[in-house]
């Protein structure tokens, strides 16, 4: 059995601070926290497709994430204050969420592009930032998923509906997908993002 803190490949580790902020008392493996942390987010995505939602809004986001683990990390929705190896320093965070909210904005208003290729852009945004301590894979996966639908689109599936957080072939493709995204090619990322 694997420890709910052992750092893999697959996960951000945490920082002992962090750590502290797990609400369950009762969980010591890692299936224990990934299953807690599942049924938090299915619960999410019901909350977050209920209604029309300001996907563009800072706000919004924040909320999204505390929705997302809310019942399993007191830093929920909170911006991370550690440095980590994805993402800016966390004084930085907030002015970076600003700058992409801004070109998201432009993007939707202008149609700068069609409409998959703007929401895995602002997917490929979101991971660059990294703002919180953990769930930044899923959060903004489910954002990119409530902007396409908000344009009229299907939710992406994401690999096949892989379960991302495991280490194997389908969360490898979905590295190697956001590593060519850093080189400005999104055409990894969009056809992971359908296949």
């Amino acid at each position: 059995m694997v420890g709910p803190f052992e750092a893999d490949a697959a996960g951000t580790p945490l920082d002992p601070q962090e750590r502290e902020g797990l609400i369950p008392t009762h969980v010591t493996t890692r299936e224990q926290l990934n299953e807690l942390e599942a049924k938090n987010i299915l619960e999410a995505i019901g909350w977050a497709f209920k209604r029309k939602r300001n996907i563009s809004d800072e706000q919004f986001l924040l909320r999204l994430h505390r929705r997302m683990l809310r019942k399993v990390w007191r830093w929920a929705g909170k911006y991370r204050t550690t440095e980590r190896n994805l993402g800016g320093l966390p004084h930085e965070i907030q002015v970076d969420m600003h700058a992409l909210l801004d070109n998201v904005r432009y993007w939707m208003d202008n149609k700068t592009f069609p409409p998959d290729e703007l929401a895995v852009r602002f997917h490929h945004g979101l991971v660059l930032i990294h703002p919180f301590a953990n769930g930044n894979g899923r959060w903004s996966r489910l954002a990119a998923d409530i902007l396409i639908v908000q344009s009229g689109g299907e939710r992406f599936s994401w690999g096949g509906g892989a379960d991302l957080q495991e280490l194997g072939e389908d969360r490898d493709r979905y590295i190697a997908a956001l590593k060519k995204a850093d080189e400005h090619d999104f055409e990894p990322l969009l056809a992971f993002a359908r296949s």
